[in-house]
C-alpha cells in the first residue's frame, strides 16, 4: 500500500467534507497531470466502501489504459477490494460487483441492449477526465447517468480532471452536470509548490525558429477547422525545418513525444526524423490496436526515441520518462493544450525537466499549464492579451514579470525588449514561484489565539536565529483547516489530537520539537512547509 502525498489525502477529505457540509451538488476535484488522481481515486474508494459496506460505486473513464490504471491503484491499496471491470478493450464485462471500472463507451453500449439495467443500483459515480462530460443531453455520458439516476435517483457523481474547463462551455461547473470544484491545486501558486517539492517536473519553453501560420484558418465547434489546420502544418519545409530544432535542441533528450495535426502529418514528421538517423514511429487511429499497444511498448522500453501521435497520446498515456514535447498541433483549447504538455510534467530519475518546442504558437496564444487562458461561455467575452520577455541569453520564453530566466537563471535588465500583442509565452507562469529555504528551529512557543467569530487556535512560533516563523493551528475549525491542525498534531505527537484547543494547550510541553523547518519565504506571510527532526 502506497502512503498519500499531503495534497492526495487533502484531495480525499474534501470530498466528503463536500457531503459532510450537507451540500448536495456533485464535486470536482482538480489535480495537475502526474500527481496521482488515480491513488486519490483508489483512496476515496477504499474509505467509502470500509466505512459504509453496502455502497454501489462505478467509475468511468474513456480510455482502457485509464480504467487499468485506475484498477491497479486501486488493488495496491486494497487488494482485496470487490473489484470488476466492463471494458471491451480489456476483454471483460462484469456488471455485478460492488465497484466497476468501465468504459464509458462499453458501459453505455450494454445499458442500451439490455432490457433492465445491468449495472443495477448504484450509488457514486466517479469521472475520471471528468472535462470531457458534455453538458448536452446526447452524449454518451448524460445518457448512461441518467439510466442509472431512473434507479437510484440519490446518486452522486464525483469528477477528476487536471483541466476543470471546456470550450464553449467555460469553467465545467458553470453549466451541467458538475455543481462544485472542491478540491484544486491547479493554479499558479499550489502548481509551483508541487514543483518545488519534487512532485512535478518543469516544463522549460524553447523559442523556435519556425512558426506554422494559422493566421488564416476558421474555427470549427470552438477549434481550428480539422482540414484546413492539416494543410497549413503539413508542409515539408515546416517539417524539416521542425525535425531539424527538435534535433538541434533534443540531442541529449532521451525521449521525444511529438503531437502533430493529423494521420498523415504524423506519417510525414516521423518519416522526416527516420531520415535524419532518429528512431521515430508514427501512432494513429488507423493502425490497429495491437500495432498502436506493441508501438507504445516498444517506447516504454527506450526500443522508440521518438513517438509521433495524432489525437492518441492526450489523456491516459503515463510514460514519466518524456523529456522534450514537439508541439507541431496548433490549438484554441487550453484543455487539449494543457493536456498534451501534461505528458512531460511526470518527474522520473534522471530528469531535471521536459523541453518543450511549440512550433504552433500555442504558449503565446493559450498561456502557462499553471495559468491557462481558461475558455468563457458563448457571448462573454474572450481573454486580452499579454506582454512577454524573450531571454537574449539562451532564447526561453519567460513571463513579463520575471526577473531571471526560468532555464539559465540569467537576470533580466528593466530595458530588455518587450513584445506586444503576445499572450502569456511561458509554460510555467513563474512571477509567483515559491522560494523556500531551510531554517534551524532554537526554541519553540505555543500562546493561544483568539480571532472574533471564530474558534479559538494556537499559534504556533518558531524561532530561528533573528527570524520567527509562525503557524496557526485550529484543532476546532472544520473541513481543511481542522484537518491539517490534527494532522499537524499527529506529526508532533505520538497520540491522536484533543478535540478542545484548551485541552491541547495543556499538553504542548509533550510535542516534538523540530531541528529544522522548511520555510516558502516569498509569500507575504512566510509559510512554514515541513518539518526535520
Amino acid at each position: 500500500m502506497l502512503e498519500l502525498r499531503y495534497y492526495q489525502s487533502e484531495c480525499v477529505f474534501s470530498i466528503f467534507d463536500y457531503f459532510r457540509s450537507g451540500k448536495t451538488g456533485n464535486p470536482v476535484c482538480a489535480l495537475p497531470t502526474g500527481t496521482g488522481k488515480s491513488l486519490c481515486i483508489a483512496d476515496f474508494i477504499k474509505t467509502t466502501m470500509l466505512n459504509w459496506p453496502n455502497q454501489k460505486i462505478m467509475m468511468l473513464t474513456h480510455v482502457k489504459e485509464l480504467i487499468e490504471q485506475n484498477g491497479k491503484a486501486l488493488l495496491k491499496q486494497w487488494n482485496e477490494a470487490p473489484l470488476g471491470i466492463h471494458s471491451a478493450g480489456l476483454d471483460d464485462r462484469n456488471t455485478h460487483l460492488p465497484i466497476i471500472f468501465g468504459g464509458i463507451q462499453s458501459v453505455s453500449k450494454t445499458i442500451k441492449k439490455a432490457e433492465i439495467n445491468p449495472f443495477g443500483h448504484r450509488d457514486i459515480i466517479i469521472i475520471d477526465e471528468a472535462h470531457l462530460l458534455s453538458p448536452k443531453e446526447d452524449t454518451m455520458y448524460q445518457y448512461t447517468i441518467n439510466e442509472l439516476l431512473k434507479v437510484n435517483p440519490n446518486l452522486k457523481v464525483v469528477g477528476f480532471t487536471a483541466t476543470p474547463y471546456r470550450l464553449k462551455q467555460g469553467m465545467i461547473v458553470d453549466e451541467g452536470l458538475f455543481t462544485d470544484v472542491c478540491y484544486d491545486i491547479t493554479g499558479v501558486d499550489a502548481f509551483n509548490r508541487l514543483i518545488v517539492e519534487g512532485f512535478i517536473s518543469p516544463l522549460i519553453p524553447k523559442k523556435t525558429g519556425i512558426e506554422i501560420d494559422i493566421s488564416n484558418l476558421s474555427l470549427q465547434a470552438g477549434d481550428f477547422n480539422g482540414k484546413e489546420l492539416l494543410e497549413a502544418s503539413d508542409k515539408d519545409e515546416i517539417t524539416y525545418a521542425a525535425v531539424k530544432e527538435m534535433i538541434e535542441y533534443g540531442y541529449n533528450r532521451k525521449k521525444w513525444l511529438v503531437f502533430t495535426a493529423g494521420i498523415k502529418h504524423s506519417e510525414h514528421v516521423a518519416a522526416m526524423l527516420q531520415s535524419f538517423g532518429i528512431n521515430a514511429v508514427a501512432i494513429h487511429s488507423k493502425l490497429s490496436k495491437e500495432t498502436n499497444d506493441e508501438i507504445i511498448r516498444a517506447y516504454k522500453n527506450d526500443e522508440i526515441h521518438a513517438l509521433v501521435n495524432n489525437n492518441k497520446l492526450t489523456t491516459g498515456f503515463d510514460c514519466p520518462q518524456i523529456d522534450m514535447i514537439g508541439m507541431l498541433r496548433a490549438t484554441m483549447s487550453p484543455g487539449l493544450w494543457v493536456q498534451m504538455l501534461g505528458r512531460g510534467t511526470r518527474p522520473a530519475d534522471g530528469k531535471d525537466n521536459c523541453l518543450v518546442l511549440d512550433f504552433a504558437g500555442n504558449t503565446k496564444r493559450l498561456g502557462p499549464i499553471n495559468d491557462p487562458v481558461k475558455p468563457k461561455k458563448p457571448g462573454k467575452g474572450g481573454p486580452g492579451d499579454a506582454p512577454i520577455r524573450i531571454c537574449p541569453e539562451c532564447g526561453v520564453y519567460n513571463h513579463a514579470s520575471a526577473r531571471w530566466c526560468i532555464n539559465c537563471g540569467a537576470e533580466f535588465k528593466f530595458e530588455s525588449k518587450l513584445f506586444k500583442k503576445a499572450s502569456l509565452a511561458e509554460l510555467i507562469k513563474s512571477d509567483n514561484a515559491p522560494i523556500v529555504e531551510y531554517f534551524n528551529v532554537h526554541k519553540v512557543i505555543y500562546n493561544l489565539h483568539i480571532k472574533e467569530g471564530s474558534p479559538p487556535s494556537i499559534k504556533v512560533s518558531y524561532f530561528c536565529g533573528l527570524q520567527m516563523f509562525n503557524k496557526w493551528v485550529c484543532l476546532e475549525h472544520n473541513g481543511l483547516t481542522g484537518k491539517h491542525a490534527r494532522d499537524w498534531w499527529r506529526q508532533h505527537h505520538y497520540e491522536e489530537p484533543p478535540i478542545t484547543t484548551y485541552e491541547a494547550l495543556k499538553r504542548v510541553n509533550e510535542l516534538r520539537v523540530p531541528n529544522n523547518i522548511r520555510v516558502h519565504i516569498n509569500k507575504k506571510y512566510p509559510e512554514v512547509l515541513g518539518y526535520e527532526y
